[in-house]
């Protein structure tokens, strides 16, 4: 790796949105670092897709809801110039009546755990180095009110405060902070949910599911440099679904 090029995190870069995000980032010429918890055929599936368009990277397991592991990965990784926390935690999703606490919080404080630890491993170099960027993946749930969804709306609206909050510190030392909040994702669900995705569709400007590929230059746009003055700020990618739904 050139001792010059730039280097990016992805958290859950195994799959969906994070893949792709990892492919766009190599494709810009970053050196990528594909985190993963579990799977490390499809972290490894997306080093591949890495090269194959013409970038570098390596994949890195980590739990980051865990400081140990983040810290550790830290440590391997040396200097992050921009970080996509994309971990995703599964939510329960069920009338409120029907979630234990204990599902609730794995949901609420896994999304808060996994965004704080790595933050805090990462930010003090990029604030130090007077530079740097990071983008949370959030959700247009944060907004919207939908059955069930209750634990993964909580969780990602307390993401959005985050981000903000660190946009507001970060800022004053350089370092570009923003949301990106996509629509309802078209990645590998079964086939089952055919009809929740034509009804999702419908809604929408497009007429159609985000796909992952939607998300992903997005993302890429806010750590590249090409909007310097752009912080604090969420971007929903969501095919127009806000423009036909009431607020």
């Amino acid at each position: 790796m050139d001792n010059a090029q730039r280097v990016a995190l992805v958290t859950g870069g195994g799959r969906g949105i994070g893949a792709a995000t990892a492919v766009e980032l190599g494709r810009r010429g970053f050196h990528v670092i594909v985190n993963y918890r579990g799977d490390a055929a499809a972290a490894r599936g997306t080093v591949r897709a890495v090269e194959a368009a013409g970038g570098t990277a390596r994949p890195f397991q980590a739990d980051v809801r865990d400081a140990g592991g983040v810290a550790d990965m830290a440590a391997a990784c040396g200097p992050v110039d921009a970080l996509v926390c994309n971990a995703n935690i599964a939510p329960p999703f069920a009338p409120f009546e029907d979630i234990p606490w204990d599902a609730f919080m794995d949901k609420v404080g896994g999304e808060l755990a996994a965004a704080f630890h790595v933050t805090r491993a990462l930010l003090p170099g990029m604030r130090e180095r007077r530079g740097g960027a990071i983008v949370y993946v959030s959700s247009l749930s944060a907004e919207l009110t939908r059955p069930g969804a209750i634990a993964h709306a909580t969780a990602k609206a307390a993401l959005d405060a985050f981000a903000r909050h660190v946009a507001a510190e970060a800022g004053p030392h350089g370092v570009a902070v923003n949301v990106v909040s996509p629509g309802a994702v078209r990645t590998d669900a079964p086939a089952a949910r055919a009809q929740a995705e034509a009804e999702l569709s419908a809604r929408s400007v497009l007429g159609r599911m985000v796909e992952p590929a939607d998300v992903a230059p997005v993302i890429a746009a806010l750590l590249d440099g090409g909007f310097p003055a752009v912080t604090g700020v969420r971007v929903p990618v969501d095919a127009g679904f806000r423009v036909l739904t009431a607020p």
